[in-house]
C-alpha cells in the first residue's frame, strides 16, 4: 500500500518551490489541458514504460491524477517494480484545485 500525500502539502511544497518528482498517470489530452507539471506517462501506458522512468527506485515519486484511483494503481505498479517511496495524492488533482481557489 502507497503512502498517501495529501493536496495540501503537495500545495504547500509547489508554493515553496520544493522539487517533487510528479508523475501524472492521466491520458496525454487531460494533462495538456491541466498539469501541475512532472512527467506524463498514462496508465495505459505505464506497464511497458515504466523503464523510461527519470527517477531512482529510493527517490519519493508522488503520483497524480484526476480523483485519486489511477495513480493508487500506478502507485501499486510501481511498487511492484521496485520503487519504494512512491505516494499517492490523496483526492487527486481535484483536491488541490479545491484549495487553489
Amino acid at each position: 500500500m502507497s503512502l498517501p500525500i495529501s493536496a495540501v502539502e503537495v500545495y504547500s511544497r509547489l508554493q515553496n518551490g520544493d522539487a517533487i518528482n510528479l508523475l501524472d498517470v492521466r491520458e496525454v489530452i487531460e494533462f495538456s489541458t491541466y498539469n501541475i507539471g512532472g512527467q506524463n506517462i498514462p496508465l495505459s501506458k505505464l506497464p511497458s514504460s515504466i523503464d523510461q522512468l527519470d527517477y531512482n527506485k529510493t527517490d519519493e515519486i508522488v503520483v497524480i491524477c484526476k480523483i485519486g484511483m489511477r495513480s493508487e494503481t500506478a502507485c501499486k505498479l510501481l511498487q511492484e517494480k521496485g520503487y519504494q517511496n512512491v505516494r499517492n495524492l490523496a483526492g487527486g488533482l481535484i483536491a488541490l484545485q479545491k484549495i487553489k481557489q
